[in-house]
């Protein structure tokens, strides 16, 4: 964490946007590791590798629903010349006991099903009569509305190859093999793969638990008439669902006035169940800049290495920001400018890699790309700072969407990515060349 004599003099020193990233990742630690179920482990990462203990499928099953037959007894099987053969009985998906399958035999069988000792493949009902002495069908008649199916003749008009549609025991994987490698996100595919090996709990790093707490007494929630001199509060909601998609559970406060006594209070009463507080609005130079005044000196006052640094960063939008650590189990927490696009260029740019850092990723930003800028004129940028323009991306091209401007929420929301301008530029032509980052 930064040092006390880097919170009290933080303001003086102009930070470039990899120095304030670099601190922050350098602090932020991955959370400790936990046994959970596998619904409650969607969305982690896993900790350790997970070994197979048993081949799927466990046993030769068929892939239809059909006949399981003997090869030689179906050899030059026709429409005009079929197999007749004697069904000695069903093989259903989960039954313990099948039914041998001898010469000029034939089992019954669904899908599933493990294939009966004997048989060498499976025929499709589609290639039979299913057992009714007439044509092919296209199905078969429910075993409790037609128990005699399971017995009697059946014609097959079809020949098999040894093994058509049966699924190999170990064919999707074997026992012993890696199923999956540490460092995997747990999604809905995982999740499935763990629940057929036979894994119900999984050690993962749990998704960090996130608050974010806008400010402003001009503040109003959505739905709610707006009064004068009032707008309303997206910021919080922008920055709760960009928290969601970085693989947070995220939490939302409404917006809390401009005093700081109730914003110090309102956030020490959100520790309880915070890994990471986020803060938007509040940290600039006005007379009601609350934030500062009410962390500057309260985060963690007696403990060592505690504390909020309020910087200024070498970047637009975004120049005013904090960083450091609140209350008695050091949470981390990252102030953000107030305006909309200034807050959603902050998060991405500083809370995503540090919420991907707490979860254990070790890829913890967006992709970035070169993309040639397709404008109408020229870009211009303030020089000494590193400016992240909104724009569109497509087919190696990147177009700029909306103005510089911090409040521009509308152009934002029909951006994809980040134009990135150097600081040591201070102008770039259409045709360039530029880094872009790729938002979706």
């Amino acid at each position: 964490m930064s040092s006390a004599a880097t919170r009290t003099t933080g303001q003086d020193h102009l930070w470039s946007v990899d120095d304030h990233l670099e601190d922050i990742l350098g602090t932020v630690r991955p959370l400790e590791p936990i046994e959970l179920q596998l619904l409650d482990a969607q969305g982690c990462v896993l900790l350790e590798d997970v070994t197979v203990p048993v081949s799927l499928p466990p046993f030769d099953n068929s892939s239809m629903d059909g006949y399981a037959v003997r090869v030689a007894d179906v050899a030059g099987a026709s429409e005009e010349f079929p197999a007749v053969l004697t069904v000695v009985g069903d093989v259903a998906a989960g039954q313990a006991e099948q039914p041998y399958v001898g010469p000029g035999q034939a089992a019954r069988i669904m899908t599933g099903a493990p294939l009966p000792p004997g048989a060498e493949a499976v025929v499709p009902v589609e290639w039979t009569d299913g057992g009714l002495g007439e044509g092919p069908v296209s199905g078969m008649r429910a075993h409790s509305a037609s128990p005699e199916g399971s017995y009697g003749q059946v014609h097959v008009h079809r020949q098999a190859e040894a093994r058509a549609h049966v699924r190999a025991r170990g064919s999707d994987v074997k026992a012993g093999d890696r199923a999956l490698e540490a460092g995997t996100v747990l999604g809905p595919p995982q999740i499935g793969l763990l629940a057929a090996i036979g894994r119900g709990t999984v050690r993962v790093r749990p998704r960090p638990r996130v608050v974010v707490l806008s400010t402003g007494s001009e503040l109003v929630q959505p739905d709610e008439e707006l009064g004068t001199g009032q707008i309303y509060d997206s910021n919080s909601f922008a920055l709760c669902a960009a928290a969601r998609d970085a693989g947070a559970i995220a939490y939302r406060v409404g917006a809390v006035a401009d005093d700081a006594e109730t914003l110090r209070s309102t956030i020490e009463d959100q520790l309880v169940r915070a890994d990471l507080v986020v803060t938007t609005g509040g940290v600039s130079v006005g007379a009601y800049d609350v934030v500062k005044e009410a962390l500057s000196s309260v985060a963690d006052e007696d403990e060592e290495g505690g504390g909020i640094d309020f910087r200024t960063l070498a970047m637009q939008p975004g120049k005013p920001q904090g960083f450091g650590s609140i209350g008695p189990d050091h949470t981390p927490l990252l102030a953000l400018p107030g305006n909309p696009v200034s807050s959603y260029v902050s998060f991405e740019l500083f809370v995503r890699p540090a919420i991907r850092t707490l979860m254990g990723l070790t890829d913890v930003h967006r992709p970035t790309t070169r993309a040639k800028l397709s404008a109408g004129k020229a870009l211009t940028s303030p020089k000494g700072r590193r400016q992240f323009l909104r724009g569109t991306y497509a087919d190696g091209t990147v177009t700029p969407v909306g103005g510089a401007g911090s409040h521009l929420v509308a152009a934002l929301a029909h951006a994809d990515a980040l134009i990135v301008v150097p600081e040591q530029d201070t102008s770039v032509e259409p045709g360039t060349e530029v880094e872009v980052v790729l938002l979706g």
